[in-house]
């Protein structure tokens, strides 16, 4: 007896997508908030769904693209503000 359905190529390749979409709005929002943490993950996000072949390969390069804003934006902020984020 099996209590959970069987793996399909279908549901592998909705969970690539919805990667996509998540690494979009991750990057997104991480532009704004958290970016030290949004970025990194909207980064992860976009590479695994086009490691697994997602259909929306757009909205994953633009999930990169903004994750590695993210990680710019932290740095820009950083060195303006002359005062490295990990100081106490």
């Amino acid at each position: 007896m099996q209590l959970t359905a069987q793996a399909t190529r279908q549901t592998g390749a909705r969970d690539a997508d919805g990667m996509a979409v998540a690494s979009f709005i991750l990057g997104l929002v991480g532009l704004l908030v958290l970016n030290v943490f949004l970025g990194p993950i909207a980064i992860v996000l976009a590479s695994v769904a086009l490691w697994r072949g997602t259909a929306r390969r757009g909205r994953a390069y633009l999930g990169l693209g903004l994750g590695v804003a993210d990680l710019l934006v932290l740095v820009a902020f950083m060195q303006l503000d002359n005062t490295p984020s990990w100081s106490f």
